[in-house]
Formats: C-alpha cells, structure tokens, sequence
C-alpha cells in the first residue's frame, strides 16, 4: 500500500491555508497501519511523515483509550476487527515523540471503497481518517461573544426576533429586518402587533404568551403577506424561552423559515391527490366537467371553464389526434366555477355553443394539442378580446391578470378544452401552476371519455331496450292498463325488465311481467327474445303454469348457448341460482329471468296467475283494500325440472292489478318488506287515472337513486255484461245442428248483427258438426259480442283439429279452410276438461 505525507489540500478539499497546522490529520488502513501523516499531526506528536508511515498506530498510544459518545476505538490492530461504524469520537492518550503524554480529542471516520456510476468498485482504499486539533491560544471570550453575536445578527436566512417579557421588540437578525421591512431602531420598542396590521400578529402574541408561561416550544405554521410585498408567503415558525444562566427569564424568540415553494408544492400535491378521489365520481359527463372545476377553485384558479367540442354531440366518436387548422372552432360549455356565487365572470352560459376564432388561446390548445400560459396583456389575448366586447369588459371589470388553456385529451382523441384564470389571486400563474393543472385536465380527460363512451353506450342499450318494449298497449275489453318502465342508473346500466299486454281468445287477455338477470346489451336482447317467446306461446292458449314451463326449458337453451360461446363444456355447465351477480352472471354468459304471467277472463271475472321466481302481485279491491296475493313463488326461469303452480282467483269488476318487477321494491337503502309497505300505501291512495297512479307509485316506492331497472304494470279489470254472452249446450246427435244454428240467428238479430248472420251459420253448423262427428261430448256453444263476434265450441276431447286442402275430388275437408278464409282469426285453446275451437269475426252494428 501507498504510503504518504498527507497534505491539508489533498486530504480535504476545503482551501486551510494558514490555520491548516492547527489540524492533526493521519490515515490508518485496515490493518491498523498509519498510512498518511500532515504537518499539524508531526506538531501534535512531534513524528515527522517520515518516521512514523508504515508503523502501527497503536504504539502512539500512551495508554488504553478513554470512553467516549460511541464504543472506543480498539488499542491493538488489526483494524479489521473495528466495528463497522461510520464515524467514532472521544479522548486518546498519545505519546509524544518527546516521550511526554498527550491526550487529544480524535474525530475518526470510517473509510469504504466507494463505486462508480456503473456499479464498479472505484478502487478507493479501506480504513480510517483521523483528526484532531491541535492546542492553540485560546481566543478571548470577548471575541466569542462578538462572532456569535454577529453570526445571529447578521444571519441572512433565518429570521429570527428578540422579544423582552412584555412581548416588545428587541433585536432581529437581518433576514428577521429584511421581513418587517424596518430597522431595529425603529422596530425597538413595538409589540408585533403593533407592527403587523394582520390576525397573524394576533395568533403569534398568544403563542409568545404561552411560552413565557409554560416554557414549551410552540410551533405555528403561518401564511400571510409580508409588509411591502406583494405575495403571500408561508412561514415555518419557532418560539422558545429566553434565559439566563439562573434561570431568570428574558424574554421569548421567534424563528422563522420562509417554505413559500414548500408549502405550494404541498399543495399542489394535495389537489393532485384530492382529484384522484372528486374528479370522476360517476359516469355522467356534465357532472365529471364540474367535479374538475370544483377541485381547481379556489386553490388553483379564481375561474375555471370547461368546454366541450361540439361536434361531439351529433359525432359518435371524435377522430384521433389534434385538431386540424382552419376555421373557427365551436364548444360547448359544461362545466364552471369561481371564486364568486353564480360565476359572474361567465360570459357563456351553461349548455351554450360559442365559437372561438383561430388564435384565440382555446383554439390554438387544441390545435397543438398543448398547454399554453398566458398574460392578459399579451398580444394573443389582447386581439382575441378586442373583438368581443362582452369578453373585453369582464376582463376590466375583474381585473384578470393571467390565463391557462389546457386540452383536454384522451387515449389519443381531443375532447375539448380547460380554461383557468386568475384576478382575486395576485400572484400570476408559472411553470408549475401550468403542469398542475396539465395533470388535472389529464385525469379529467379519461375520466369524460369513459362517461361520452359510456353515454354512448347506454344510449344504445336504451333504444334497443325501448325498441323491444310495447310501443303502445293494444286495444281490447279485458281491462284498461297503464305501464311505465324507468332503466337503471348510470353506474348499473340498462336491464332486462319488460311488461306486455296480449290479448287472448275468448276477449280474455294476458298480463305479463319478466326481468332478465344482468345489464347492457346482453340483458337486452335477452329480454327481447323472451318477450317473443311469451307471446308465440300465448298465442296458442297455454295455461299460465303451462307456458311457464316451457319458457323455463327456453332459458334453459339459451344459457346453454351462452356457456357454449365461452367454451365452457357441457358436462360442467351450471345452472343459475338466483342471487348471483349480474356482472358474475354476464361475464359467464348465464342467463336467468323471473317472470309472472297472468291470464283475465272479463266473462267470468275470473283471473289466472303463476310465477316464477318474480315478486307477487297487488291486489286493489273496490273498496280500496290492498293486498299481496298469495301465489306460489315458483324457481327462476333457468333452472330447469320443477314444477309451476297457478292461482285462479275471480277478481270483481274494477279492481286493479299491480305487476312489477324488484327494482320497484328492493333497494340498498332499505329492505324488501319497507319497499312492499311503500307500494301497499301508494296503490291505495286515490288518483285521477291510471296514468296518474303509476307515477304516483314510482315516486312514493322508488328510493332516491335506483340501482336496477323498474317496469310496473297496472291494470283495472272489467266485466262483460251478461246480454252479451249466449250459451247452448248441444247434444251429442247430428240433429241438433240445425235447432243450433236458429238458437244462434236469433241472437244475432237481438244484438242488432243480423249482417254476420251468413258467416255465423257456417262457422258454428262447421264446428259442431265437427264436435258432434270427432269429439267426446257434453258439447257447448257460446256467442260472445264483445268488440268482435266470438264463437266457440267446446267439447271434452284433448284432441285438436288441424286445417288441411281437400283434393279435387273430395267431398270433405273444407270446412276448417273456409272458416279460416271467413273470419279475421281462428284457432283452438285446451281447458281443464278438454278443449275449445274458436273463431273471430269482426262485426259493425247495424245502425
């Protein structure tokens, strides 16, 4: 190892000069060998360079070594067995050359190879340096006291004040001056207060008071304008007791620590961290523009504005990138705030379209695509303004002094822009003001961009949703019915819940409620094929419980398909159990609905219900009395081999039946029986319609912010009258055709249709006949005369009759084909001892 005479320039790189002997300095390695020696270390020790490098530092021990702050350092080498410490100090015994004792107080560092910018060892050597004063005359207290009175004073960045027991000035240093904007002479004397017209001053005496009393330190953390300054500034501030050596008190200092920039890049840290959490709290696009306008005032901006392009509203999408130059650019307000109730410094109102001129900083942000910082007075301003007065006097009259323009893009498509402005504030806006409120607009962006794109969205999902609803509800006899239907909010989406009303045969008609699990699309155009479903199979008559089980075998197929898309294979399908999450549920692509299915008869006021797994009905009699009918609950459609029971039940004239789908009752806010309260009441409050009654119950049912879809069906039953239904049983004998067909023409005249009397006698001499010759009796005829003329036979044979063409020389086979070619429908319906064939024709009363 190198061993060398240690000169002050090379082992310190601070310049000692003449006061450079008056430090002993000497290196050991590792293995306690002495490997530099200075000038001031042969004056300590009276060894020069040459006759002590490459000997043991431990001979130049007089003695064992003294205690110090931290474990002493080991007498004996080698040094390798030091502890790694980084730095020792105390009191070592040495050895003079002369052979007399020295003790001196050592300072010792802990030398390690250090490594360079790439990670390699740098080649420095290991071990320790130490150093030690040499003894010197010893400087009169007098100086002392003068060097550290005006190191204090004359300190140029701490402010700190002398303040005596009755919290008048004293002294300061000069920073201390350079704040109050006095001298000491002027400032002797004066209370702080007295000084600073401020509540500050105020705050600082009470913080003084109470450390003179308790003699704790206070802290306080301050912001407040400086006497001949014209921004204001953060101080970090300090207060502690004055005393002497007895004890006796002096007075209090202050010290304090101008964290202007600090306390603004805390701040702006703080808004950053506060718009992760406000900006982009739902999914609506006018409410995610205010919520950026919000964060910036009053902390960044004294106004904030937020302007949409206009294009985007009738645009599906806005093209990538920034926007070409040209003409004028036309946005939309959304969004703005200020420091003053109302936003008097809006000159575009809410909702309004206003046009900027290419220049105009908004126009030039978006066309660059970049974030510019203005001054009110430069040229790009002054000539956009100076064009529009009502601009040009809102600037006088508020005194605006400088502006930002931000765009506002994302995922690589511009959406619009920010503007920020300042005139309460004094300071203009820099550098940083303008990287904050980049990275505001940034979040904003993506978060506006996700709310347009889900709007979209949704708009999509609620036409195709409405598209699949009943545009209107058919005309028929049965009942008179009103509907509404409400999609879910913003953050769950469009649902699956649907109502129809179908009229049946016989002037009977079917009221029908599902809700398909899940939202968006999907759910959608579930519930589309499910509402075709029913009405394919109400078209041929089921039973309630009948058509129910076969919708079920429906869903069942569909979820199939469902998990087939999605590779799942069929031997680990699943069926859906209810209570699953709609987002579990469309991400596995199951699908399951609830359904309740109804089927009113006005002849014999006699109504038949099933459900499967779906809410049961209300009931609103006559007399007002509510109630929920007890209806078997039935599983969700889906699951596939249980059974569905029905309910039949006669309901007298004018009651009103209530179909609805849970989104009506259930809620995160309150539980499903507080929800059935609600609806109990509502229905039984009077209204003027139905129309009325329906929105009366969506407002008293709903909670605030509903979180699924709603479809709520109500209907009023009425009766047919008595005179207008005719019935004959018919015996079983060919005969009898002929007493039926006068039986029939008879009643035809009464009822004043003696015009259908044609096509009446064939339609029933076909379809008895046809009874008497195929079916099991007892055989029956009815006439209904509702909006059309019905006729019916019905017979206890299961078996139904198909149409077919009779061949050219056939004597029979014709009659279902003229009935069909006669009347406006015709079909057949099974009933609970057989069946019942039936034709429609439709009728004008003869005038």
């Amino acid at each position: 190892m190198e061993r060398r005479a240690v000169d002050d320039q090379e082992s310190s790189p601070r310049p000692d000069g003449a006061g450079g002997a008056l430090t002993a300095r000497a290196t050991v390695d590792e293995h306690g060998i002495v490997t530099g020696w200075n000038a001031g270390a042969e004056r300590l020790l009276g060894y020069s360079a040459a006759q002590i490098l490459g000997r043991a530092a431990a001979s130049l021990l007089a003695e064992d070594p003294g205690t110090g702050d931290l474990p002493p350092l080991p007498p004996v080498p080698p040094f390798s067995e030091l502890p790694e410490l980084p730095r020792w100090h105390g009191t070592l015994a040495l050895r003079h050359l002369d052979g007399h004792r020295v003790e001196a107080r050592v300072l010792a560092h802990h030398r390690t190879p250090g490594r360079t910018e790439e990670g390699a060892p740098d080649g420095g050597m290991c071990g320790w340096v130490l150093v030690s004063a040499v003894p010197g005359p010893a400087p009169a207290r007098t100086d002392d006291d003068a060097l550290v009175r005006r190191g204090f004073l004359d300190s140029p960045c701490c402010s700190t004040s002398v303040y005596d027991t009755d919290l008048r000035f004293r002294r300061s240093t000069q920073s201390g001056r350079g704040v109050l904007g006095m001298s000491d002479d002027d400032l002797r004397g004066l209370r702080l207060t007295d000084v600073l017209d401020d509540p500050v001053a105020e705050k600082v005496e009470r913080a003084m008071r109470r450390v003179l009393e308790t003699g704790e330190t206070q802290y306080l953390e301050n912001h407040a304008l400086a006497p001949g300054e014209g921004r204001d500034h953060a101080w970090s501030v300090h207060l502690y007791r004055l005393a002497d050596p007895d004890g006796r008190v002096l007075g209090v200092a202050t010290t304090g620590h101008d964290m202007t920039e600090q306390y603004w890049a805390r701040k702006r840290l703080q808004l950053i961290a506060g718009a992760g959490t406000r900006i982009g709290s739902t999914l609506d696009v006018t409410r995610t523009a205010q919520e950026l306008a919000n964060v910036a005032v009053p902390d960044l901006a004294d106004f904030v504005s937020v302007d949409l392009l206009a294009s985007l509203d009738d645009a599906p999408e806005q093209p990538p990138g920034p926007l070409a130059a040209g003409e004028s650019l036309a946005l939309r307000r959304i969004a703005h705030e200020s420091v003053f109730p109302d936003v008097p410094e809006a000159v575009v109102a809410l909702g309004e379209v206003d046009t900027y001129p290419e220049g105009s900083p908004p126009a030039e942000s978006l066309r660059t695509g970049r974030a510019v910082l203005h001054r009110v007075t430069e040229e790009a301003i002054a000539d956009w303004v100076a064009e529009d007065p009502r601009r040009s006097a809102r600037i006088r009259e508020f005194g605006f002094h400088s502006a930002m323009t931000v765009p506002l893009s994302a995922r690589g498509t511009t959406l619009g822009v920010v503007a920020f402005a300042r005139h309460r504030h004094p300071d203009p806006f820099e550098q940083d003001d303008l990287v904050l409120a980049e990275e505001l607009a940034a979040r904003a962006a993506v978060c506006i961009d996700n709310a347009l794109r889900y709007t979209r969205e949704r708009a999509t999902a609620v036409t195709l949703q409405r598209s699949l609803l009943p545009q209107g509800l058919p005309e028929q006899a049965a009942v008179e019915a009103a509907s509404r239907y409400l999609p879910a909010g913003a953050r769950a989406g469009v649902g699956g819940d649907w109502f129809d009303v179908i009229p049946l045969s016989g002037a009977r008609v079917a009221l029908v409620v599902g809700d398909v699990v899940g939202h968006g699309i999907h759910a959608s155009a579930t519930m589309g094929r499910l509402r075709t479903a029913v009405r394919t199979l109400a078209d041929i008559d089921l039973p309630p419980d009948e058509l129910l089980t076969h919708l079920d075998d429906l869903v069942g197929r569909l979820a199939t398909e469902a998990e087939g898309a999605l590779g799942v294979p069929p031997d680990r399908a699943r069926p859906r159990a209810r209570g699953r999450s709609a987002a579990e549920g469309e991400s596995r692509g199951d699908v399951g609905a609830t359904c309740l299915y109804a089927v009113y008869d006005p002849v014999s006021r006699r109504c038949t219900l099933a459900r499967a797994g779906h809410p049961p009905p209300a009931v609103v009699s006559p007399d007002g009395t509510v109630e929920l009918l007890d209806l078997p609950a039935g599983p969700p459609l889906g699951l596939g081999g249980l059974p569905f029971e029905s309910l039949d039940i006669e309901l007298p004239e004018g009651s009103l039946l209530a179909l609805y789908t849970d989104g009506l009752i259930e809620s995160r806010d309150s539980d499903l029986d507080e929800g059935t309260s609600r609806l109990r009441r509502a229905l039984a409050a009077p209204a003027a319609s139905l129309d009325a009654l329906c929105d009366s119950v969506l407002a008293a049912v709903l909670p605030r912010r509903p979180t699924d879809d709603v479809a709520l069906l109500i209907a009023r039953t009425r009766a047919l009258d008595a005179d207008r239904v005719a019935a004959w049983d018919v015996p079983p004998e060919p005969s009898a055709v002929s007493e039926v067909r006068k039986n029939a023409l008879r009643r035809l005249t009464d009822w004043g249709l003696s015009d259908a009397a044609f096509v009446t006698e064939l339609v029933v001499s076909e379809l008895v006949t046809n009874a008497i010759r195929h079916a099991t009796p007892p055989i029956q005829l009815r006439l209904i005369h509702d909006r059309t003329l019905i006729c019916e036979v019905s017979d206890a044979s299961s078996t139904a009759p198909h149409m077919r063409r009779a061949r050219t020389y056939d004597e029979g086979g014709r009659g279902l084909l003229l009935v069909a070619q006669l009347t406006q429908r015709w079909g057949t319906r099974p009933t609970p001892t057989g069946k019942t064939i039936w034709a429609e024709q439709s009728v004008e009363p003869e005038l």
